[in-house]
């Protein structure tokens, strides 16, 4: 039969939208954010998110990104604009940030402020490790051609550059922003890293994609991963529910000088000890002695050797 040989009329269309719509706002089956705060709060805004990211990979790397022409005659005029910008930007979704976790607490601004300016004192360290991953990342690649091209082109330095700002703010204790610039670095480069996770400097993603590195992950100093190598979780631990205990120690602790190639996964809570080669293809799920290597033989057979 055909579907459309009795068409509703104009007056039953609009019932049925209009029951629709009585659907959409019953407060029984609708959550709204920041719920309960007085006539509510803003979202923070992916869009000035964003704008964080670009004045922090300015201030960063000056002249590699945003306005051209910048000398050492005119550093410090456009190193003041960008960081009064950057900080004013930052109050604001920061403190639209705390209003997920402190809904109603009247010094939100205030602890905005004081939040935003110890970023902003974060970024001469920053810039310190940011250059250590590119220079190592150039050492380690005989295809780069310069420290320069490295820091302007390449996925993985950008990647880690939204991982380093995310991270600062995560230990500042800033809700829901840290997931966002970590995510929009997902969304660009196909690279997942957690602003949770605790990474060394003279840290290298090569080629990048389908890199996963989970929260609680520890990776210490010169460690490089290839890609699609993934540090996740093996299992969780429960509640009375069956639900997995958030902020549990979960993920690998990866020793110094390590190099993990690609598409191997390393599950749990287990400790990869400096020095060590983990070779392509690889499921580890126990320790990793230092200066340990190991390859597959054979799809059955998993050589270690020093």
């Amino acid at each position: 039969m055909d579907r459309h040989k009795f068409a509703p009329g104009v007056r039953e269309c609009e019932e049925r939208v209009t029951a629709v719509v009585k659907q959409l706002v019953d407060e029984r089956c609708t959550r709204l954010p920041h719920e309960g705060i007085n006539g509510g709060a803003p979202l923070p805004s992916h869009d000035d998110v964003s704008k964080i990211i670009s004045l922090s990979r300015r201030l960063v790397f000056p002249g590699f990104f945003g306005a051209s022409g910048i000398s050492y005659h005119n550093l410090e005029y456009y190193a003041g604009i960008a960081v009064e910008e950057l900080y004013n930007c930052l109050k604001v979704q920061i403190a639209a940030g705390l209003a997920f976790g402190e809904p109603g607490n009247s010094h939100i601004k205030d602890k905005a402020r004081e939040m935003a300016l110890e970023f902003v004192e974060q970024l001469p360290e920053l810039r310190r490790v940011l250059f250590a991953d590119a220079q190592a990342t150039y050492v380690g690649d005989p295809a780069a051609t310069s420290v320069d091209e490295v820091i302007f082109c390449y996925p993985g330095v950008r990647a880690t550059v939204n991982y380093r700002i995310a991270h600062i703010l995560q230990q500042l204790g800033v809700p829901v922003i840290p997931r966002m610039i970590s995510e929009q670095a997902h969304r660009d480069t196909g690279i997942d890293i957690h602003p949770g996770a605790s990474i060394g400097e003279g840290f290298v993603i090569d080629h990048g994609t389908g890199v996963v590195v989970g929260a609680t992950s520890i990776i210490g100093k010169n460690v490089k991963l290839y890609q699609g190598v993934t540090l996740g979780a093996k299992s969780f631990d429960r509640d009375e529910n069956n639900n997995p205990v958030k902020g549990v120690p979960r993920h690998p602790i990866i020793g110094n000088d390590v190099i993990i190639y690609a598409n191997s996964t390393v599950l749990g809570r287990i400790t990869i000890g400096d020095g060590a080669i983990i070779g392509g293809n690889l499921w580890v799920t126990e320790d990793v002695g230092a200066g340990e290597k190991l390859v597959q033989a054979r799809p059955d057979n998993i050589l270690r050797f020093k």
